[in-house]
């Protein structure tokens, strides 16, 4: 047959009809299904088998009306087709009324689904790939597995915030909306600035675990897609990867070799140190930074790597911990080198790992201080990391220890903009706005701050203290106080601000009586170590007038001061503190030289945060020692400088100089009084 008379035969046996036909309807069921299936939680499989289904039938379509024909008797072999031509017109007719009839369907499911949308998928700011991993409901039937839960969702968010092409909203952001109920997932995307939120839950049940996820476009409300996994906990090892490729490819992200490679990298092939791993995350990722539980976090990565040396993401995990609890509490020469080392060893194992090159970055600022080495480190982790917002939260705070307080606020302010659900951005924001006493700005950013993290003692205590830095009011911090259940006290914190409270209010028998009662016999106060029952006891006596009751309490505080610098001999903090506490036993000469060790240690020039909180130390003992003219010349200096105001005794700011009872001794000084009394300084 010649190609003219085959493609005239196409056309008189409605070949070209029935392609166009089947091609409308098949693009109709294919729409029908990816719309609806989601619904019923059909897994994505069966979508697709549909859809190879229909492309499979295509040709058979066509051979079809090849081979048989459609007449008003119905259906018969083309070669028993009659040849009437009026008969063979009316049928022509009536496939095409059919055809054009499916083609207006299709037409019109294009239009509505384009017009439905098309308000939401042109919403400002909002790009279309932009994603947030909703918290993960627990379902197991043991309720402590909500660890597993919580770790899986952060493994799906890390997997997908290394994806360039997408924007992914941070695991502190996104923990605000842990235990909403039912949630309007149109108002969740807008509070959070993204197109699309994933939604999940997670059923462990011994070595069985069930994941069930769905994407939503949060525009318009629409299921885009659906999936349910069920693996054993080894399986599930790479579910993480599997499940940030497949989201990509829904939102139509690109993934370069190097980032498909890093999301679908199973990170150990240890399921038992897997699990150890995501119980110690949960613990790291706690909104209050505790001693408690970075001492337990840092356990649990040690065991995971003891089943599973080469597991380097739980190395820079650890190393990241530690050099938190290191900053933060202990800062001992073996903690120093631990966390170093295991950052170099996550690197070591896998360089192109972006969260060992971010341990790296954390170790060479709170370890070791290099300000530059850290930057240098935190960009490379962000190479590999482009939607970590600990990133920039961090930079900003080298910027701030740098003295660029301005450049520091700003960053701070830009990754709040990023991520502007996240309790951390919004802590720092409160603690740099307090720090250059502008006092309106760090009430604003308090208010923020207990509205995103209600149930954090660390940050609902840190708002509290921001009235009484500004207006010298103890109100906040007595509601605070009285809101906190007495079982509630992570590192006895809650203890040592109730004592706090007390001494500021000059009840100090109430204070020690506060103390008294506590089963504690150490309390997050003083930074650098848990300080000890004794000091407290020792200060509210002192303060009380009973110079004896005080003697007999610091000398029974006096060894943990002195084991804690000798455990650490190069943290300023921890002479600040043993200086501070010889002051107070009337020792001047040694208050003194462990007060200006601790200024040279960590200078201002070095570090304009701490270096000015070393210096406020300094300026106590002064006060404390009989030192007027000193204390009084760094007073005038500190109260405007940035940083001297903290929620401790050492505390510079006007509030702290004219209610509490550690600057008595310079009360009855004139220019004390002048200085106090300048609301000018702020």
């Amino acid at each position: 047959m010649s190609p003219r008379n085959f493609f005239r035969e196409l056309k008189r046996r409605n070949v070209y009809r029935a392609a166009v036909g089947y091609a409308a309807v098949a693009w109709l069921l294919i729409q029908i299904a990816t719309q609806t299936l989601p619904f019923f939680e059909t897994p994505t499989w069966a979508v697709r088998l549909i859809i190879i289904i229909l492309l499979a039938g295509f040709p058979v379509a066509l051979a079809f009306a090849w081979a048989f024909e459609l007449t008003p008797s119905g259906i018969v072999r083309a070669e028993d087709a009659p040849t009437d031509a009026t008969a063979v017109r009316d049928t022509r007719r009536k496939i095409d009324f059919v055809i054009i009839g499916l083609l207006a369907l299709a037409v019109a499911a294009l239009l509505f689904d384009r017009f439905r949308s098309r308000g939401a998928h042109d919403t400002p700011g909002v790009p279309h790939k932009s994603i947030a991993v909703l918290p993960f409901d627990n379902m197991s039937d043991e309720k402590e597995n909500a660890f597993f839960a919580d770790g899986i969702q952060d493994d799906i968010l890390t997997s997908l915030a290394k994806i360039r092409e997408l924007k992914v909203i941070s695991r502190t952001s996104v923990m605000t909306y842990r235990g909403a109920g039912a949630r309007n997932l149109r108002e969740v995307g807008q509070a959070l600035g993204v197109a699309h939120v994933l939604e999940g839950s997670v059923r462990r049940s011994g070595n069985r675990v069930k994941v069930t996820v769905q994407l939503i476009d949060t525009r318009d409300d629409r299921h885009v897609w659906a999936e349910a996994y069920d693996r054993t906990i080894s399986d599930a090892l790479t579910l993480q990867g599997e499940l940030a490729t497949e989201i990509a490819s829904e939102l139509r992200a690109t993934l370069s070799p190097a980032e498909k490679a890093q999301v679908e990298r199973r990170h150990t092939e240890n399921p038992e140190a897997y699990v150890l791993y995501l119980r110690a995350r949960q613990l790291e990722i706690n909104p209050d930074t505790l001693l408690q539980d970075f001492k337990a976090a840092v356990q649990l990565y040690g065991d995971a790597i003891k089943l599973d040396p080469g597991f380097a993401l739980a190395h820079a995990r650890l190393s990241a911990t530690i050099s938190r609890m290191y900053h933060f509490y202990e800062p001992t020469p073996a903690l120093k080198e631990r966390g170093k080392a295991e950052a170099e060893e996550a690197l070591r194992l896998q360089p192109n790992l972006g969260e060992a090159h971010y341990a790296l970055g954390l170790s060479f600022y709170w370890l070791e201080g290099n300000y530059e080495r850290a930057l240098e480190a935190l960009r490379r982790a962000a190479e590999f990391l482009p939607n970590n917002a600990d990133i920039g939260l961090i930079t900003a705070a080298i910027a701030r220890r740098q003295g660029r307080w301005t450049e520091s606020l700003a960053a701070f302010q830009q990754t709040e903009a990023i991520d502007p659900q996240n309790a951390n951005v919004v802590r720092n924001l409160v603690y740099t706005h307090a720090a250059v006493r502008n006092w309106p700005a760090a009430a604003q950013a308090a208010a923020r701050l207990n509205a995103l993290a209600p149930n954090s003692v660390g940050a609902r205590m840190q708002a509290a203290y921001i009235d009484f830095f500004w207006k010298g009011s103890t109100g906040a911090l007595e509601a605070f106080l009285d809101g906190t259940p007495p079982n509630v006290d992570p590192d006895g914190a809650v203890t040592g601000a109730r004592w706090d409270l007390r001494m500021i209010k000059r009840e100090f028998a109430d204070a020690a009586a506060v103390m008294e009662a506590s089963p504690l016999v150490d309390f997050s106060y003083l930074n650098g170590h848990q300080t000890p029952k004794p000091y407290f006891l020792g200060c509210a006596a002192l303060a009380a007038g009973d110079n004896a009751r005080a003697q007999k309490h610091f000398a029974a505080a006096l060894p943990s001061f002195e084991d804690a610098m000798r455990e650490a001999p190069q943290s300023a903090t921890r002479h600040a503190n043993l200086g501070l506490l010889y002051a107070f036993m009337g020792r001047r000469d040694e208050a003194i030289t462990e007060g200006r060790r601790a200024t040279e240690l960590r200078p201002e020039s070095q570090d304009a945060l701490d270096g000015t909180l070393m210096n406020s130390y300094l300026t106590l003992i002064y006060a404390r020692v009989g030192e007027r003219d000193a204390a009084l010349q760094l007073i005038e200096r500190l109260l405007k400088t940035p940083g001297a105001s903290d929620s401790v005794q050492y505390s510079v700011s006007l509030q702290d100089l004219r209610h509490r009872w550690e600057w008595d001794p310079l009360r009855d000084d004139a220019r004390f009084q002048k200085l106090i009394a300048d609301e000018n300084t702020r």
